[in-house]
């Protein structure tokens, strides 16, 4: 899996371009709020699934400008293929050349792992990081589940809304029962899908944490929602569940039950890791996330993922900055950073210099701190 060349206009902050990165290491350098995340992003959203920095579509269009297009080159299955997005209207997706329904319709055929400082919060913070965290490995994996998720988060709005109208109007009720019956069977196949990758997901955690922890921790994962699989009866008890709570969520006016609630539990030595493991036990283990990723991908699909490593080289220590690239040789990798001397030591590659939205590409880098030469 690689890119060959990366095109946009009217993306973000950046000048209209293009980059035709090398097959190795890219590093993407220069000071901050110059525009090195965008690029990142922009080779992202080729994987089907949304903005990995929550950002919504009006936020990718560069400002005084109606619309953006990105088109990307890239080797995948076998073959050149080339995508095209563009936002704005009209709205469009194309995969060589065919027109897609959505942006999510792409998913399954670029692959890629991205690391950015907000995955250090994988651990610490709320659940909902870590269901986008497996929602958007899944949907690499399994295009039609990004599909089947939509359709789950819609019967939960549509739920919602009419909680709140049943306040006032009680003959609307019985309408819950359709609402109920799709979150039912959505939400048990989405259970059972999280709790089947969590289980090829679990080894090669455990090995990576393992690695970066130099062995003197283990790190351990369970599904809080394995309950409603559907692969253990979890569509009756998810279906009973939500009948049983219809009191609480009318009287809240939203549903307080199902996979949009579940969480995956991480403990380090059998404590939560979210309330009792260490600044740096947590960075190892969202570490540990997203190479497991990374190599479940690898697995399913014959070809290893494009890695996206935003700015979170810097906050390592030079032992597990060695331990991850070592982990990625043979990648197409792409670093952001901001003084690229802290990284050149790691490969052969490219440096791309970004400024105020511009990108310069320099020579080829070869050797141990060897400084960027331009062309």
């Amino acid at each position: 899996m690689r890119v060959n060349r990366l095109e946009y206009s009217g993306w973000r902050n950046l000048s209209d371009g293009e980059i035709e990165p090398c097959d190795g290491v890219n590093i993407i350098y220069g000071s901050n709020a110059q525009g090195k995340t965008n690029l990142l992003e922009a080779i992202w959203l080729f994987t089907g699934a949304k903005s990995f920095r929550g950002a919504k579509e009006a936020e990718l269009i560069a400002l005084g400008r109606d619309t953006a297009r990105i088109s990307m080159e890239f080797h995948a299955q076998g073959r050149q293929q080339e995508g095209e997005i563009r936002l704005g209207s009209p709205k469009k997706a194309l995969l060589n050349g065919v027109e897609q329904s959505s942006v999510a319709q792409m998913a399954g055929v670029f692959c890629a792992v991205v690391f950015a400082p907000v995955h250090l919060s994988l651990i610490k913070d709320g659940p909902a990081l870590r269901r986008r965290f497996l929602d958007s490995a899944l949907g690499q994996l399994k295009p039609g589940y990004l599909n089947l998720l939509a359709e789950y988060h819609r019967a939960v709005q549509q739920r919602n809304a009419l909680l709140r109208d049943v306040q006032f109007h009680s003959e609307l009720a019985p309408m819950l029962d359709i609402w109920e019956d799709t979150i039912a069977k959505s939400g048990s196949k989405i259970a059972q899908q999280r709790c089947r990758y969590i289980e090829e997901l679990l080894p090669e955690v455990c090995e990576f944490y393992d690695g970066l922890s130099s062995g003197k921790e283990k790190l351990d994962l369970q599904y809080d929602g394995e309950q409603y699989r559907a692969d253990n009866g979890g569509l009756e008890r998810l279906r009973a569940d939500l009948s049983a709570a219809r009191g609480e969520d009318t009287r809240l006016g939203v549903t307080t039950v199902g996979p949009h609630r579940d969480d995956l539990l991480l403990h380090i030595n059998c404590l939560p890791a979210r309330n009792f493991a260490s600044q740096g036990q947590q960075r190892c283990a969202a570490l540990a996330l997203k190479l497991a990723e990374a190599a479940v991908l690898t697995r399913f699909t014959g070809e290893q993922p494009v890695a996206l490593l935003d700015d979170v080289m810097s906050e390592l220590d030079p032992a597990r900055q060695d331990y991850i690239l070592n982990r990625i040789q043979g990648w197409q990798v792409f670093i952001t950073c901001c003084e690229p001397s802290s990284v050149l030591r790691m490969a052969n590659g490219s440096a791309f210099e970004m400024v105020e939205g511009t990108v310069t590409q320099h020579a080829q880098i070869s050797t141990v701190n060897s400084p960027c030469v331009e062309k």
